[in-house]
C-alpha cells in the first residue's frame, strides 16, 4: 500500500529538475521555484518557513475530550411484545442533512446490526437502564465534551443532552461510560455530566482565562462531527462578544475552525492546551462549517459549571425591570451624553427593581460603580450575582444623575432577564375628539381606557411612521411625563425645546409590548 500511494505521489507530482551553478532546483507545474539539496544523491530538503504544528497540543488534550450519546426511552408498539428497533437515519448525529453522503452510510449501518439472536436490537441498550414496561432506549442526539476533572465530571451543551434519558460517554480509547446529568443551564446552553470513576482517575483540561485571547490567534477544535470522534480542526479566533440572540447572555467568541454539527460541547484550545471555549453553534446555509462558528468563553462557562456541580442548577440575581437599548436618538432626547445604557420601559409590579424605585424611563447607567454599556451587559452583570446581593444601580432621570440601592431576588425559572411577561392587551380603538400634531406627523385621541392617547392616523412620509409607530398603538407618555390629551403632548415638547433638546422620548404601548422611541421637536 506504501509502496502504491508512494508511486502514485511520484507520477502525480510534477516537478522538473535543472542544474544551476551545480544546485539542483525543483521547479513545480506551477513555475515557482523551491530551494532544495545540492545533489541528487542527498534527500530532498526543503527550506523555508514551517506551518505551525499542533500535533503536541492535540496529543495532550486528547484524552480529556469524549464522545457523548444521549439516549431516550420509546415504549413498544404492539401488545405482542415487539419493540421500535433503532434505524441510524441520521439523527443522533445532530441531525445530518438529508443529503449528507454520511446519513445513507449510518442508515446502512444500522439496519446492518439489526435484532440478534439472544442479543439486544441495534440501538438498545440492555441492564438496569433498560425494560420492556419502561420502553427501550434509544439513541436521539451525539454531541462532544470534555473531562474538568480527575473524578469524572464531563462539560457539553445542554441541547445536546436536553431530550435525554439516559447517557454514554465514548473516550478516545473507544471505552464506553454510562453518565448521569448533574445539572443543566438553557440560558447559557451548559450542562454537566458525571462519570463513575471506579478507581480511575481521568485525564482531564484546565479552563484558559479567555480575556487575554485575542483576535488572530490560534486555536484547536476537538470533539465528535457527524459521529466521527476524535476529529481535530484548527483556525483562529476571528471575533470577541458576539451577539447571535440565543439569549440575554450572549458573549460568544467566533471561531473560523471548522466547527460541524455534532461538535457541539466541545472544546476549543488555545495553544497550552486550555479551554478557552465550548462549541455552541455554527452559522451555516449549507449545514455544514463555512467558517463561522461560536463557542461559550471559558469566564462564563467556568462560574456557570461551578454552581451546576455544587447545587444542580444556576440561581441568578434578578432585578425585574424590561429594558431596551439606549439609541443615539433616545440618549438626544434624555439629554445623555453618549447612547450608552439600558432603558427602562417598566419595572415589573413586586420586583426588587420596583421596591427600589426603578422607573420607566430611567436609564441605568452603570452598576455597582461600573459601566454599563446596553442591557445585554446588564443583564450579564445582575445575573452573575447571588440573589439577595445589594447592589448600587446608578441612574439617568429626568435629566439628572440618581442613584437607587437593590436587593436582588431569585431569577424565576419562567423569566427571560430582560423581558416583562405581562404584555398588556389594549381594545380597538374608536377614539373621539382627534387632535393632529403635524409637527410629528400623527393624529391622537383620547384611548377608550382613560390611559394615554391612541394613535389613529399616520403621516407616511413622516419620522413617526419611519421609527414604526402604527395605527391603533398607544402614547403613554412623553419624556417621562404621562399624556392624556395632545395638549399634555405640547407642552412636554415645547419645555423640551427651551430646554435645548432636539427630540423628544414617546413610550409607546402596543400588542407586544411597551418600547421607547424618540421622535424629532425641532421641526415645523
Amino acid at each position: 500500500m506504501f509502496r502504491n500511494v508512494k508511486e502514485r505521489l511520484s507520477r502525480s507530482t510534477a516537478l522538473k529538475i535543472s542544474a544551476v551553478g551545480g544546485i539542483a532546483v525543483a521547479v513545480l507545474a506551477t513555475g515557482i521555484p523551491l530551494e532544495i539539496s545540492r545533489s541528487f544523491a542527498e534527500p530532498v530538503n526543503v527550506q523555508g518557513p514551517q506551518v505551525p504544528s499542533f500535533a503536541n497540543v492535540v496529543s495532550a488534550v486528547s484524552p480529556a475530550v469524549v464522545s457523548v450519546r444521549v439516549e431516550s426511552r420509546i415504549k413498544p408498539v404492539s401488545d405482542d411484545g415487539a419493540t421500535n428497533s433503532f434505524d441510524f437515519n441520521g439523527r443522533g448525529f445532530d441531525d445530518l442533512p438529508d443529503d449528507h453522503p454520511l446519513k445513507r452510510f449510518f442508515k446502512q449501518f444500522g439496519q446492518q446490526g439489526g435484532p440478534q439472536q439472544g442479543g439486544p436490537q441495534q440501538g438498545q441498550r440492555q441492564g438496569p437502564r433498560g425494560g420492556d414496561e419502561q420502553g427501550r432506549l434509544r439513541p436521539v442526539a451525539q454531541g462532544s465534551g470534555f473531562f474538568i476533572s480527575e473524578d469524572g465530571y464531563i462539560v457539553t451543551n445542554n441541547h445536546v443532552v436536553s431530550d435525554g434519558s439516559a447517557y454514554v460517554v465514548v473516550m478516545d480509547d473507544g471505552t464506553e461510560l454510562d453518565a448521569k446529568l448533574i445539572g443543566k443551564d438553557p440560558r447559557t446552553d451548559l450542562a454537566v455530566l458525571k462519570v463513575d470513576p471506579k478507581g480511575r482517575k481521568f485525564t482531564y483540561v484546565n479552563w484558559a482565562d479567555d480575556s487575554k485571547v485575542r483576535v488572530g490567534d490560534w486555536v484547536v477544535a476537538v470533539g465528535n462531527p457527524f459521529g466521527l470522534g476524535g476529529t481535530v480542526t484548527a483556525g483562529i479566533v476571528s471575533a470577541r462578544g458576539r451577539d447571535i440572540g440565543s439569549g440575554p447572555y450572549d458573549d460568544f467568541i467566533q471561531l473560523d475552525a471548522p466547527v460541524n454539527r455534532g461538535n457541539s460541547g466541545g472544546p476549543t484550545f488555545n495553544q497550552n492546551g486550555e479551554v478557552v471555549g465550548i462549541n455552541t453553534a455554527i452559522f451555516s446555509p449549507s449545514g455544514g462549517s463555512v467558517g463561522i462558528a461560536f463557542a461559550i468563553p471559558a469566564s462564563t462557562a467556568k462560574d456557570v459549571v461551578a454552581d451546576l456541580i455544587k447545587d444542580g442548577n444556576v440561581s441568578r440575581g434578578w432585578l425585574g425591570v424590561q429594558i431596551q437599548p439606549v439609541t443615539k436618538d433616545i440618549a438626544d432626547s434624555l439629554g445623555l451624553s453618549e447612547a450608552s445604557g439600558a432603558l427602562v420601559v417598566s419595572p415589573q409590579d413586586g420586583s426588587p427593581g420596583a421596591k427600589a424605585g426603578i422607573k420607566n424611563g430611567d436609564v441605568v447607567t452603570a452598576v455597582n460603580g461600573e459601566t454599563v454599556k446596553d442591557p445585554r451587559d446588564l443583564a450579564r452583570r445582575i445575573g452573575a450575582m447571588a440573589p439577595g446581593s445589594k447592589v448600587e444601580v446608578s441612574l439617568w432621570r429626568n435629566g439628572k444623575a440618581e442613584s437607587v440601592t437593590v436587593d436582588l431576588g431569585t431569577l424565576p425559572a419562567e423569566q427571560q432577564a430582560s423581558a416583562d411577561d405581562s404584555n398588556q392587551q389594549p381594545e380597538p380603538q374608536q377614539p373621539a375628539s382627534e387632535k393632529a400634531l403635524a409637527d410629528l406627523g400623527i393624529t391622537v385621541a383620547p384611548a377608550e381606557d382613560g390611559k394615554g392617547l391612541a394613535i389613529t392616523q399616520i403621516d407616511p412620509n413622516s419620522d413617526a411612521a419611519d421609527k414604526g409607530l402604527k395605527e391603533g398603538e398607544k402614547i403613554t407618555s412623553v419624556n417621562n411625563h404621562e399624556v392624556a390629551n395632545a395638549d399634555d403632548i405640547m407642552k412636554i415638547i415645547n419645555q423640551a425645546k427651551k430646554d435645548g433638546r432636539t427630540r423628544a422620548l414617546f413610550q409607546i404601548q402596543s400588542d407586544q409590548g411597551s418600547r421607547f422611541v424618540a421622535l424629532p421637536i425641532n421641526e415645523g
